[in-house]
Parts: structure tokens; C-alpha cells; sequence
């Protein structure tokens, strides 16, 4: 809901239980009011009224109190826009007016040629915050335009929290406590990154369940900085947007414009976990494409076969995945060009003639008559040197003329800036879209930018953006040619997931590391942020090879991975008739709790700290609890878990020992899991009655 004062310069925005106040000023300077609990337009108005607190020495007024500070004038504080002429530099703005449609506000303001409008938008009790810049004057280029900057209320004692990490170890919560000066983060990779999810939250005593948070997360999946300043008088701002500097992201000639991505902020009053859940079903209603359609469980042949792949061998996963109830079979890397190895082929999206001798058809057509979906791999934003493409089009990828072309996993980045790039790759992936009858595309992204150039372009800095949006349109446009495929996005794990992907993908993968109990450290914190429903995550084979040779069960590995979207991707011909008759069953008691995960409310009951933890997930009358001991010491006991989301004065009956039991009880008692030993594992399912 938008409220405006009667005078048309105090503006307040309000969702289920928050409120979001801006004000201009007779200056026309714009102010931040309130972000907080819901609040009256006379309380947003009588904010308003207060002067600015009186400074002296060297500090400036509007210092922490701007909506979105400008580089220019009385301002010490990081700009959020930082743009120049060849006649000057900075911006001195007017407000020129504000309009509001479909519950959308948009505040607009002028410096000579140039337009500035700040678009603010609530979703539920999300609020989502963008800029553009409409270019009427001369050449302009635009060094740093953040999407939105966040006040926060004076408060002492602020803590940060953030998601860091590395390739096999994303998305892992940190919290510390925010001292003055400036907390940056960001990507300077051309994509997202493993190191940081473009989120944080800040608190000041907040718990699980209790207490304030506000969090803000950007939707961009390119380069990207979020700076959190601790200010001198103890107030807080939080900027970012695209770009990792301020070195120019573009320029703008007359009559050119530019719209930063989606920077969302969120105020909860229900700890990290009512911030979680209030996150999730933003996405879930807003952002993921489909959400309301549970995903299904996959099979991929990456770990079972790697490079050395044939139809044959393809067909009798098909048939033990299947057997299994595996719902989508999904061919990895190695089906296209010369793709032996990661040395060859990247760019010829054509099956090899050698094992696929009538293309994808035939494999497609034997998994669907197994009642499987089909599914490939595919990495379009890259090339091989060894390929077909490199060979023909050497010009079409980033570099420095005069510089090594530098490779990673023996590949190159291609231009996707360019016109011609974007329409061969979108004819390479429409026809092999419409050459089988393919369900499902996984596609990946393992290299970041490292010479990014573009030789002859005037002002190359674009390319960084111009890639994302190029990236965006192609996916938008095969989505729109093929309405029934989903898409997966991966880079090397959990290098691209951010609202931005998210909202033009059906699920993400987490990460390359599926050993089960790094995956629990994984999944919390990526569930600080995203939700269940777009979580991939994977059962492989023990001992995990690939990182640190962990033996564990095969109902820790599956209850590890039915916390969110579950996939198989072991090797099948070397499990025993045993373990798959096991993982049948688990596979069908995920079918049963699958949209209890992906589509309930998430409660993260304790936290993987090296004992016991758990997760709930509550939907309507239905509620379940995965939980995972690491390591029993002492013969003590496991503790209880305490339930959350039931309703105290109703009977509970458990499902898998009949047992009844009230819900005040659980919630206040708990419950306790017959869990012992090392690496153990159990399902809990309860139903309302």
C-alpha cells in the first residue's frame, strides 16, 4: 500500500507488517524517515517535520539521513551515483516530480540533461528498490549507479551477518560485529561468485525467532558490490548494486538510458528465521518462475561417467534411475563436439556422431518411455580453443589485444555482448532445443572473467554489463520459444545464484561439494536467503572421492539431500541390489514430503554445530523434521528438538510410530529423535488431527 501527504513530498510504503517513509525536503533534498513496524502517514509526516540533527566541525547534516546520496556538495558518505561530463563531475539534482501506478512510486529528479528516478516497489513486506537514468544531454558516463542505498534506525551494537565461501564450500553464515568504517563485499569475476551471496542482515540481539532483522539482497548476476558503513553517529547505511568499482560501468550518449537491477530489502521483527521465511515466500510468489510446481527428483550421470559417455551406458543409468523413481534423467558434460575431456569442444552444441550416432533422440525418446524427463548439460557462455567455433570465430571471445588470452579449465569466456555471439548461440540452442524432446537444460558457468576486452569497442567497461543482460535475454528467449523446459543454473556449484538468475530459472545447484555433512553447513545458510524449493542437492556415492573420502550411510547422504530439491548422481551400476531397493524407498518418502519442503515454511530448529541439528518444514496440517546427528559423545542422549509452527491446543499423531502428542508439548517439551552413533539420520512426519 502507497500513502502520499497532501503537500506530495512525504511517501509511505506499507506491507503486512512493515512500513518504508522518504521525504523531500524544501531543498529538495530527499530523506529517509522510517524502515521499521508499520507506522501511520501522520507518523510518517511528523517525521518529516523534525530538523535535521545540527552538526558541527567537519561532518555534514545529510550525512546518513539521505534516501540515496549523490556524489556532489555537502556529502562525506559513499554515493550511491557517481557520474561525469567532460564539463564536470557529480550531481546537483532538482526534484521534479513523483508518480505512482500499480503500487509502484517513482520519485524523478534532474541535473541539467540528465534524469534520476528512484523506483520503489512492495512485495508483501519486501521492498524492492531500483534506479534509472535517462540521458537527454550531453555524453555522460555513468562511474558507479547503486541500485538503492538502506538506512538503518540509530541503534548501538550492530551485527552483521553474511554468506562466504569458496568453490565446494558456499554459502556458510558468518556473524561479527559491524564496527565503524566500511564492511564491502562483492564479485570481481563477471558473475556472482562463490566467495559471497549478494545478502546480508543486520541485528542488534536478534535470536532464531525473536527480535529484529533487516536484510537486503541484490538480483544481479554479474559483478556486484554491497558496502555496509558504520557511520560516526552510530547510524548505518547499506549500498550496492552492479559493478565492483567505481572504474565506469558505462556510458550513456543523448537519448541513451540505463536500469540498475533489483536491490530488495526485508525488515522482520520475527529473528533470522521469520526473515528466512518471509524471504522464501517472496521468491516462491514473486521471483522463481513456476514456483507453485514442485520439482522433480533428477538423476545426473556427471559422477557415475564424467567424459566418457555413451548412448549404451546412458540407457542402463536410464533404466536403474528409473527403477529407482526417478522422475528426470539428465546426460552431463561430454554428449557434444569432441568433448573427451575439459580440453575440447565447448561452443559445438551438436551431439558427437561417434556416441550418439542419431543425436539425443533415441536416449530422449528410451527415457521418456522409462516415465523419465530428459535432460542435458550445456555451457554456452564459453569456448574451448580446441573447437569448431574458436576455430571459425577466434574475435568472439573477451580479450586484450596484445595479451595473453588467459584459460581456466583449458576455456575462454565468449563476448556475449555482441550481437553476433548472442544469435549464434541462440540458433545452436533453439535447434538442439527442437531437435529432441528435451525437458530440462543444466546450465553452467565455470570460468570467470579474467581479460575482459573488447577490441574496438569505445568504452569496453560495458561488456561487463552488457554480458549479464545478454545472458538474461538468451535464457528469456528460449524459455519463450520453449515453454516446457526447465532451467537449472550452475556455475562450478553456487557461482550464479542471486534473485537475478533466480528469476528467469526453475532451481539452482548449491554447490560441487555433495559430501552429506558439509552439505548440512551448505544448506544453512543458504536457506538464510533461498528457499527449499529451488535448493538442488544431490545423493552420491561413499566414500565421496572427490573432496575428503567421508564414509556415511546411504540414509544420512538422503536425508542430507531431501532438504531440498533431491537428486541422485552416483554411480548406479556399482550400488547393490540393497541399496537400491533402499534407495527406492527413500526416494518415495521424498515424493510424499516433497511439498512440505519446497513450498512450507521453513524452521531451523539447531544448527549444524557439530552434534545434533534439525529442520521443519510446516505446510497446512502437515509438518516434517529432518535431522542429523554428526557425532554421539559419551553415550549422553540426544537432546529434544522443540518443534515451532504448530498450534499449542491441537493433537499431533506421528506417522511413523502412531504415537499422539500435543502441541503444546512439542513446542514447549519437544520431541526426541531416535538418533544415535556417528553420521545418523531420521524423518519425522506429523500430522494435525
Amino acid at each position: 500500500m502507497l500513502e502520499i501527504s497532501r503537500d506530495g513530498r512525504t511517501w509511505l510504503l506499507t506491507g503486512p507488517s512493515s512500513g518504508y517513509a522518504v521525504h523531500v525536503t524544501g531543498r529538495d533534498e530527499l530523506v529517509h524517515l522510517h524502515w521499521g513496524p508499520r507506522i501511520a502517514l501522520a507518523d510518517a509526516e511528523a517525521l518529516a517535520a523534525r530538523p535535521l540533527p545540527e552538526v558541527r566541525g567537519f561532518e555534514s547534516a545529510l550525512d546518513g539521513h539521505e534516501e540515496y546520496p549523490v556524489e556532489g556538495g555537502p556529502r562525506f558518505v559513499r554515493p550511491a551515483l557517481s557520474v561525469r561530463t567532460e564539463e564536470r563531475r557529480g550531481t546537483e539534482w532538482a526534484f521534479e516530480r513523483y508518480d505512482a501506478e500499480d503500487g509502484e512510486l517513482r520519485l524523478r529528479f534532474t541535473d541539467a540533461g540528465l534524469a534520476v528516478t528512484l523506483h520503489y516497489r512492495t512485495r508483501d513486506d519486501v521492498i524492492e528498490r531500483w534506479v534509472t537514468l535517462e540521458n537527454q544531454g550531453p555524453p555522460v558516463e555513468v562511474l558507479r549507479a547503486d541500485s538503492a542505498t538502506w538506512t538503518l534506525p540509530d541503534r548501538d551494537g550492530w551485527r552483521l551477518s553474511q554468506l562466504h565461501g569458496r568453490w565446494a564450500a558456499e554459502s556458510r553464515l558468518v556473524r561479527s560485529e559491524l564496527t565503524y568504517g566500511e564492511k564491502v563485499i562483492g564479485s570481481r569475476r563477471g558473475h556472482t561468485g562463490h566467495q559471497h551471496l549478494p545478502w546480508v542482515a543486520l541485528d542488534t540481539d536478534a535470536t532464531e525467532e525473536r527480535g529484529e532483522v533487516y536484510g537486503c539482497a541484490l538480483g544481479w548476476s554479474g559483478s556486484w558490490r554491497i558496502a555496509v558503513a558504520g557511520l560516526p553517529d552510530a547510524r548505518v547505511q547499506i549500498t550496492g548494486g552492479a559493478g565492483h568499482d567505481d572504474s565506469g560501468l558505462l556510458r550513456l550518449a543523448t537519448g541513451e538510458s540505463f536500469t540498475t537491477p533489483v536491490f530488495a530489502g526485508l525488515w522482520s521483527d520475527g529473528g533470522f528465521g521469520g526473515a528466512s521465511r518471509a524471504w522464501h515466500a517472496y521468491q516462491r510468489a514473486y521471483v522463481v518462475p513456476d514456483a507453485d510446481r514442485d520439482r522433480f527428483v533428477l538423476f545426473n550421470s556427471w559422477e557415475a561417467t564424467e567424459f566418457d559417455i555413451s548412448e549404451e551406458q546412458q540407457q542402463a543409468l536410464a533404466a536403474r534411475a528409473a527403477a529407482m523413481g526417478v522422475e528426470l534423467f539428465v546426460v552431463d558434460d561430454g554428449w557434444f563436439g569432441a568433448r573427451t575431456s575439459d580440453r575440447a569442444g565447448l561452443g559445438d552444441w551438436t551431439p558427437n556422431p561417434d556416441r550418439f550416432p542419431q543425436g539425443l533422440k533415441p536416449l530422449a525418446d528410451h527415457v521418456h518411455d522409462l516415465g523419465m524427463r530428459f535432460g542435458i548439460w550445456v555451457e554456452p557462455e564459453m569456448v574451448n580453443p580446441d573447437s569448431d567455433l574458436y576455430r571459425a570465430h577466434p574475435d568472439w571471445v573477451q580479450y586484450q589485444p596484445g595479451r595473453k588470452r588467459t584459460k581456466f579449465r583449458n576455456q575462454l569466456v565468449l563476448n556475449l555482448a555482441r550481437d553476433d555471439v548472442q544469435e549464434y548461440l541462440f540458433g545452436q540452442l533453439d535447434a538442439l532445443l527442437s531437435g529432441a524432446p528435451i525437458d530440462y537444460v543444466k546450465w553452467d558457468f565455470n570460468r570467470s572473467f579474467t581479460d575482459a576486452g573488447w577490441p574496438g569497442d569505445p568504452y569496453p567497461q560495458r561488456l561487463w554489463v552488457d554480458h549479464v543482460r545478454a545472458f538474461y535475454a538468451l535464457v528469456d528467449r528460449l524459455r519463450a520459444a520453449h515453454p516446457g523446459v526447465a532451467f537449472e543454473s550452475c556455475s562450478g556449484g553456487g557461482g550464479r545464484i542471486d534473485l537475478g538468475v533466480l528469476s528467469r530459472t526453475d532451481q539452482v545447484w548449491t554447490s560441487d561439494n555433495t559430501d552429506p555433512l558439509d552439505r548440512l553447513a551448505i544448506q544453512h545458510g543458504f536457506s538464510q536467503l533461498h528457499p527449499a524449493r529451488v535448493m538442488a542437492a544431490w545423493v552420491t556415492d561413499s566414500p565421496n572421492v572427490m573432496l575428503n573420502g567421508r564414509v556415511s550411510s546411504l540414509r544420512f547422504r538422503f536425508v542430507s539431500a531431501m532438504a531440498g530439491v533431491l537428486g541422485v548422481g552416483g554411480d548406479l551400476t556399482r550400488w547393490s541390489a540393497e541399496e537400491l531397493a533402499e534407495a527406492r524407498d527413500w526416494v518415495a518418502l521424498y515424493k510424499e514430503i516433497r511439498p512440505l519442503v519446497q513450498r512450507g515454511d521453513l524452521y531451523r530448529l539447531r544448527p549444524p554445530a557439530g552434534g545434533l541439528s534439525a529442520v521443519q518444514y510446516v505446510l497446512g496440517d502437515e509438518t516434517v523434521v529432518l535431522a542429523w546427528l554428526q557425532a554421539q559423545h559419551y553415550g549422553e542422549p540426544v537432546p529434544p528438538l522443540r518443534l515451532r509452527g504448530l498450534e499449542p491446543a491441537a493433537s499431533y499423531v506421528c506417522r511413523e510410530t502412531g504415537e499422539v502428542h500435543r502441541g503444546a508439548v512439542l513446542l514447549h517439551h519437544g520431541l526426541r529423535p531416535a538418533l544415535r552413533g556417528d553420521l545418523d539420520a531420521t524423518v519425522i512426519r506429523l500430522r494435525r488431527i
